[in-house]
């Protein structure tokens, strides 16, 4: 049985679908990636597999319980780390923690080992006596998650767990996060940024409610086999995205830090021809060469396809 499944979930406001028959499946101790852009319905999916908002229609369960009829048991056996910091400003990490171990461990010493372990895992310790409203956003991220998980659920749901920390706290909570994967928890996890979603062993993007790509991120970047990708490298990438925006073999120009990405029907075919036009423009080429398409690529593709479609 799927740690996660849902069946055409729907949830509605006012007639406009958050989310649109939904159709999942997510192993135990699986990291799933839920990708789209703000407003698209991940947080919404969340709020209902969580037990927290009620479906329109469809199905779903959440460690084998209904999450139409027994949300109760669902909040049980999740953590839930939501996109804003929600823990008690005015308590000290060691209360929050102490606070949130009770709601689910009734046994004094129990809750307090399992403290101790989630303190060393995240390396909480010099920290444990500071009031939460003075820690900084990547210590914050660290203590949220670290109060999600201290009673050991079986499934996590993180909405946009590492928006907005540094690189180094966002290494340190994902080597947590596999640690827990590893034991058989299994996550999901919002997140905007890509080099994340490749860490993950499924990824699902949705767009305006819909769910238009669900595979490994392997599978994701093999859907786009009818569009090859270019990279190009030239002295003023300027004047290039803006003269190559228009021409007639290109479907669509990004820019990626010091290279243009084009999307093109066939990299042999355009290559050569794409050359002379960047030539006659008095472009001087460094580099332009086909290359695999990233999980970047892959979804700024499907965006413009789903919001062109």
């Amino acid at each position: 049985m799927p740690a996660i499944s849902t069946k055409n979930l729907t949830k509605k406001f006012d007639r406009v679908a958050a989310v649109n028959n939904l159709n999942l499946s997510i192993e135990k101790g699986e990291i799933f990636g839920f990708l789209g852009p703000n407003g698209a319905g991940k947080s919404t999916t969340i709020r209902m597999l969580c037990g927290i908002l009620e479906p329109t229609s469809g199905e779903g369960q959440v460690g084998g319980f209904d999450i139409n009829r027994e949300s109760e048991q669902i909040k049980k056996i999740i953590g839930y780390m939501s996109q804003s910091f929600g823990l008690y400003q005015d308590l000290t990490v060691d209360e929050n923690l102490k606070f949130y171990s009770r709601l689910y461990i009734p046994e004094k010493k129990l809750a307090a080992q399992r403290i101790e372990t989630v303190v060393e895992l995240l390396q909480l310790g010099p920290y444990r006596k500071r009031l939460a409203a003075k820690l900084s956003g990547g210590w914050r991220q660290r203590l949220a998650l670290a109060c999600a998980v201290v009673h050991r659920p079986q499934i996590i749901f993180l909405d946009e767990p590492t928006a907005g920390i540094d690189p180094v706290s966002r290494r340190i909570l994902w080597d947590f996060l596999y640690e827990l994967a590893h034991g058989g928890t299994t996550l999901f996890i919002t997140t905007h940024y890509m080099e994340e979603a490749e860490r993950c062993n499924q990824i699902g993007f949705i767009w305006k409610g819909d769910l238009v790509a669900c595979d490994t991120p392997e599978g994701v970047k093999r859907s786009l086999v009818d569009e090859h990708i270019l990279s190009l490298k030239c002295a003023d990438l300027n004047h290039a995205y803006k003269f190559l925006r228009t021409h007639e073999l290109i479907k669509d120009v990004n820019l990626y830090g010091d290279e243009i990405h084009l999307v093109v029907a066939n990299a042999r075919e355009a290559i050569p021809l794409l050359r002379a036009a960047l030539d006659s423009e008095q472009l001087s080429v460094d580099s332009l060469k086909q290359i695999q398409p990233s999980i970047e690529d892959v979804f700024v593709a499907l965006s413009k396809k789903s919001s062109n479609g």
